[in-house]
C-alpha cells in the first residue's frame, strides 16, 4: 500500500460515459481510467455517480442479478488496488440487510476501504430515486491516505444537511459524484449550489459529472472543482470525455488545486445544439443501429436533424429520403437536394403518389359521399412513414423522426406518420430555436462535429415560410399562431404552469391563449406514443411532464 500523504495529494477527475447495464464495460472503462491515472502519478481517481451500472439504471437495479453482478465488478476493481496504485472512489447500487442503496465506494489497499450511501433522493422531474433506492444515514467521511474526505452524492449538496454533517465530523475535502443531466442554465445551477455548500463548511469541492447520451438525457460533464474561499480551481470540458489529473496542496488555508486547468465551455446555442447531437449519437450506437434513415423535405426541422445526424454520426450512416407528392413544391425539392449534397450523405427520391392514391382508392367505398379533408392529408404523411419504416426493417437503419416541440405541444404532427421513428434529436427544441440553431450551425462548425463546415442549411430553408405541404398553397399559420407567439404561450404553459390569466398579461390575445391551451391538453395521447428525444429545457414531454390522457380540466379563470 502507498505511503500516507501528508500535505500532497494528486486527484485524477474522469468524467467518462458508462453505459447503463454494461457493466464488464464499465469495469474496463474505469480500470483504463486507473491506468491512466497511475501513468499521470495520481494517488486517488474519482469517477461517478453509479458508475458501474451506468446512470439511471431505473429498475434495473431492482433485480438481485443486476445487483449481484454490480457488487462482483466492485470487488474485483477493489481487489486491483492491492498494487499500490491509485484508490477509486466509484458510484454503485449497494444491497445490504435487504435494502438497496445509491451508493459511492472508496477503494483502496485491494479492499472496499469505506461505502457511503445517498442520503438525498431525488424525486422529481426527470428522477425517481425514491422508486428503487433507500435513503442513506448522514454520512461521516472517510480516512484515505492522510486526507479525511466527504463523499456527498450529487443531490445530497442540494441540501445543506449532508455536506455540513461532513464538516462537523471532519471532513477536509468534498468529493461529490454525480449524475447531473443537461438542461439550459444548469452548469449555473450546479455552481450556486457548490458555492452555497463551500461558504456553509469552509471545505474545498470537487464536483465530477459524467458525460454521456442515455435515452432522453444528456450528461454534459463539465465537472469542476472550488477552492474553499469560493474561487475556482478547475474546469473540465463540456460534451466531452475528460480525465484531468489535479495536485491538490495541504495549508494553513486547508486544501488547494495548484495546477487546475480551465477549458471554457459553450454558450447556450452551442450547448444545446451539441446536447441534441450527443443524445443521437450516444442513442443510435448504443442501440446498435448501423446508421439513421430521415425524411428530407426541404423544411427546416427535417434539414437540421439530417445535420445533426451527420454531425453524430458521419455522413457515410446518414440516409435522406425526399417523398413528393404534388402538394411538393419545386423549392422544396431543390432546397432538399441542396442539404443532402452540403452534408455528403446518400439522398433518394421516392414518389409517393403510388401509395397515396392507392389508400384512396382501397378507402373510397368507406367515404363515399364525404368532403376530403385532414383525412386525406394524413394518408400522405403516413404513406411517408411507412416507406421510411420499410427502408429501416430492410436495411437497418434507425428512423429520425422531426418534430419540434411547438409542433408535438399542439399536435400538428401525424401518428404513424411524421412521428414515425426511433429517436427525435429535436424533441424538445421550439420552432423558434430551430431556426435560430440552424443558423448557428451555418456559422459555426461544434468541435466534436463529424460533419462538414460552412453552410449547411441554405438560406431559402431558414427564410421560407414553414409548410407541411399537405394541400394547396398550405402554410403552418393557416392552423396556428406564428412561432414566436406560440412559443412564448406553451413556455408559458409548459415550463411554467402559468394560469391563463398570467399569459394574457403578458399580452397576448385570450383567445389565443385558451385554443392553445386546448391543443396542448388534446394532444398529450399523441404525445404518449412519440419517439424519445433530448431533454433541453427545464420541462421535456415524457420524464418530466406527466399529464393524464384523459383529462377534462381546463383554466377557466
Amino acid at each position: 500500500m502507498a505511503a500516507f500523504l501528508t500535505d500532497t495529494i494528486r486527484i485524477a477527475v474522469a468524467q467518462l460515459d458508462s453505459v447503463v447495464g454494461d457493466i464488464e464495460g464499465n469495469l474496463e472503462k474505469a480500470r483504463a481510467a486507473r491506468a491512466d491515472a497511475a501513468k499521470g502519478g495520481a494517488d486517488l481517481l474519482v469517477l461517478t455517480e453509479l458508475f458501474i451500472a451506468g446512470y439511471p439504471p431505473e429498475d434495473l437495479v431492482l433485480k438481485p442479478a443486476f445487483q449481484d453482478a454490480c457488487r462482483a465488478a466492485i470487488e474485483e476493481l477493489a481487489r486491483d488496488t492491492a498494487d499500490g496504485g491509485p484508490g477509486v472512489v466509484i458510484g454503485t447500487p449497494w444491497r445490504e440487510d435487504g435494502s438497496v442503496y445509491n451508493a459511492v465506494a472508496l477503494l483502496d489497499g485491494g479492499q472496499i476501504a469505506g461505502l457511503r450511501f445517498k442520503v438525498e433522493l431525488p424525486n422529481y422531474g426527470v428522477f425517481d430515486e425514491y422508486r428503487v433506492f433507500r435513503k442513506g444515514p448522514l454520512p461521516g467521511p472517510i480516512g484515505f491516505r492522510g486526507i479525511r474526505i466527504g463523499l456527498p452524492i450529487c443531490e445530497d449538496i442540494w441540501f445543506e444537511q449532508v455536506s455540513e454533517c461532513l464538516m462537523e465530523t471532519g471532513a477536509e475535502l468534498l468529493i461529490v459524484p454525480n449524475g447531473s443531466p443537461y438542461a439550459v442554465d444548469k452548469v449555473e445551477q450546479r455552481m450556486q449550489v457548490a458555492v452555497q455548500r463551500v461558504v456553509e463548511t469552509g471545505l474545498p469541492l470537487i464536483y465530477a459529472n459524467q458525460c454521456s447520451g442515455q435515452d432522453e438525457l444528456v450528461f454534459d460533464g463539465a465537472s469542476f472543482g472550488l477552492h474553499a474561499d469560493r474561487s475556482l480551481a478547475f474546469q473540465l470540458p463540456q460534451f466531452e470525455p475528460a480525465n484531468a489529473i489535479l495536485t491538490w496542496t495541504r495549508g494553513e488555508g486547508g486544501w488547494r488545486c495548484i495546477d487546475g486547468t480551465f477549458t471554457p465551455l459553450p454558450d447556450k446555442d452551442e450547448a444545446n445544439y451539441r446536447a441534441c447531437v450527443m443524445g443521437l449519437r450516444d442513442y443510435v450506437n448504443k442501440s446498435g443501429f448501423p446508421g439513421v434513415v430521415l425524411g428530407l423535405s426541404g423544411g427546416i426541422d427535417s434539414a437540421i436533424c439530417a445535420a445533426m445526424a451527420v454531425d453524430a454520426l458521419g455522413s457515410e450512416r446518414v440516409h435522406c429520403i425526399m417523398m413528393p407528392y404534388r402538394y411538393t413544391a419545386a423549392e422544396s425539392l431543390t432546397d432538399a437536394a441542396a442539404v443532402a449534397k452540403n452534408l455528403g450523405v446518400r439522398y433518394d427520391i421516392v414518389p409517393i403518389k403510388e401509395p397515396v392514391e392507392g389508400f384512396h382508392a382501397a378507402l373510397a367505398p368507406l367515404f363515399t359521399g364525404r368532403k376530403a379533408d385532414i383525412t386525406e392529408e394524413n394518408l400522405q404523411s403516413r404513406a411517408r412513414g411507412t416507406i421510411l419504416m420499410a427502408v429501416s426493417n430492410k436495411f437497418g437503419p434507425m428512423v429520425v423522426t422531426t418534430g419540434n416541440k411547438s409542433e408535438v405541444s399542439v399536435g400538428y404532427a401525424t401518428l404513424y406518420g411524421d412521428m414515425n421513428g426511433g429517436f427525435n434529436p429535436i424533441k424538445d427544441l421550439y420552432k423558434t430555436e430551430v431556426y435560430r440553431l440552424s443558423r448557428w450551425r451555418n456559422e459555426h462548425r461544434p468541435k466534436d462535429a463529424r460533419g462538414p463546415g460552412g453552410i449547411v442549411i441554405p438560406e431559402s430553408i431558414i427564410v421560407r415560410p414553414p409548410t407541411a405541404e399537405l394541400r394547396e398553397n398550405q402554410k403552418d399559420q393557416d392552423s396556428l399562431p406564428p412561432y414566436d407567439v406560440l412559443d412564448d404561450i406553451l413556455q408559458c404553459l409548459v415550463e411554467d404552469e402559468m394560469r391563463i390569466a398570467e399569459v394574457v398579461a403578458r399580452g397576448h390575445d385570450e383567445a389565443t391563449v385558451r385554443k392553445v391551451e386546448r391543443l396542448l391538453y388534446l394532444a398529450e395521447y399523441k404525445r404518449r406514443q412519440a419517439a424519445p428525444g433530448v431533454k433541453i429545457t427545464r420541462r421535456n414531454f415524457g420524464r418530466d411532464r406527466r399529464y393524464p390522457i384523459t383529462n377534462k380540466f381546463r383554466d377557466r379563470g
